[in-house]
């Protein structure tokens, strides 16, 4: 039997002004284009199908549109709630959904479900694990001694009986890590992401049952100790740290007696994120220009300051994201000892060496009186300032 995974597909995401919401529907033609070609059995969806806990309703009518799609071809799925998704908004309708073979689970409820399929010999179990915290399985197993995330799952998965005699696959979300090594983030998973720490990681070593994991959480394509442990990644870059990855969907084959086989199916977005760099003059040169409807990052290496330099570059490329500086000024600045550089310096001091650094000139009375007032405002300085 084949399967498609697929994770974090934050519907309903912008890229800072940009609506992404065609560029998603676009990814996931291509995916319900993929299903149909393979002959897909199902589809793992390891969470975080929304971008926000109340999502739009652009984002909503997109996911509906993709279910239906799928129950159209008689693709069955298999989904569960990520950090950033709303368990009772994502649950909502299950159990009729699961009439049309779509399997949902967004809420602990203390058990670990499962769906249970059966080709010729090749019998499977897929387990569904919806985004857990340790004081969600704390309150189900009072007598366990729960300290931090990774015990919160190793409890779930000990009190869950698992027939070896099947295939156990297993769809997550969580921050799985490696032996003495973390997956490399994008850039784009979140606050929370970005933090992790011993309490929220999970050893993949927890997972030896399971023939495969599909996991989410984590925006680069990567495995996790072995092959089989897997982050399918996103579907579309949503950070500039994504810009040399290359997205795919994962399609496994399951067969009784046989490892899991893994092909990753490549993707290709109808706008591409890319990061340029150079002088606005090379940048913009006719002969440079490429695919100009891209998401782009622009580094600029010019050593002034061009006034109005996004709204320039919009005109050649419309969606440009973001653009900043890399010359001697930035470079100078990068080398300032940021914990000594306020020692016994006043505001006004600060501020003009901080312009000196950014421009190579001494501010004007009027621009530090301007500075002046609005720090006030802000209430960083006194009116005796």
């Amino acid at each position: 039997m084949k399967f498609l995974h697929l994770g974090d597909l934050h519907l309903g995401k912008s890229l800072k002004d940009f609506d992404l919401i065609e560029d998603q529907r676009f990814i996931l033609d291509q995916i319900l284009q993929i299903a149909e070609k393979e002959s897909a059995d199902g589809v793992l969806i390891a969470g975080d199908v929304y971008d926000k806990s109340i999502p739009s309703e652009a984002a909503t009518k997109l996911l509906d549109y993709f279910l239906i799609e799928l129950a159209k071809k008689g693709i069955k799925v298999f989904m569960v709630s990520g950090n950033h998704d709303s368990d009772d908004r994502l649950n909502y309708g299950s159990a009729l959904f699961e009439a049309n073979q779509i399997f949902i689970s967004a809420v602990f409820d203390g058990t670990l479900p499962k769906q249970s399929l059966a080709s010729g010999d090749t019998k499977i179990d897929i387990y569904m694990l919806p985004f857990v915290k340790a004081s969600q399985v704390r309150h189900y197993f009072p007598n366990e001694k729960i300290e931090n995330y990774d015990d919160a799952v190793r409890i779930i998965i000990r009190n869950t009986h698992i027939d070896k005699k099947n295939k156990n696959i297993l769809v997550a979300h969580q921050f799985v890590a490696g032996t003495g090594e973390d997956p490399a983030l994008a850039g784009s998973e979140g606050i929370g992401t970005q933090s992790v720490g011993m309490v929220e990681k999970i050893g993949y070593d927890c997972f030896a049952d399971f023939d495969y994991v599909a996991l989410g959480h984590i925006h680069s394509p990567q495995r996790v100790g072995r092959d089989e442990i897997r982050y399918s990644g996103s579907p579309l870059k949503y950070s500039i740290h994504e810009v040399n990855n290359e997205k795919s969907v994962p399609l496994i084959t399951v067969s009784a007696g046989e490892k899991v086989k893994i092909e990753l199916i490549p993707l290709k977005p109808m706008r591409n994120m890319r990061h340029i760099k150079g002088t606005m003059k090379e940048l913009l040169d006719k002969k440079n220009i490429k695919e100009p409807e891209d998401f782009i990052y622009a580094t600029l290496t010019d050593e002034d300051v061009i006034n109005d330099a996004a709204g320039i570059f919009q005109q050649i490329y419309p969606n440009t994201v973001k653009i900043d500086y890399d010359n001697s000024h930035t470079k100078e600045i990068e080398q300032v000892d940021i914990s000594r550089i306020a020692e016994n310096k006043s505001f006004s001091e600060l501020i003009g060496d901080f312009y000196r650094l950014m421009y190579g000139c001494e501010m004007t009375k009027e621009e530090m009186d301007v500075m002046k007032e609005a720090a006030r405002e802000a209430g960083v300085i006194n009116e005796a300032d």
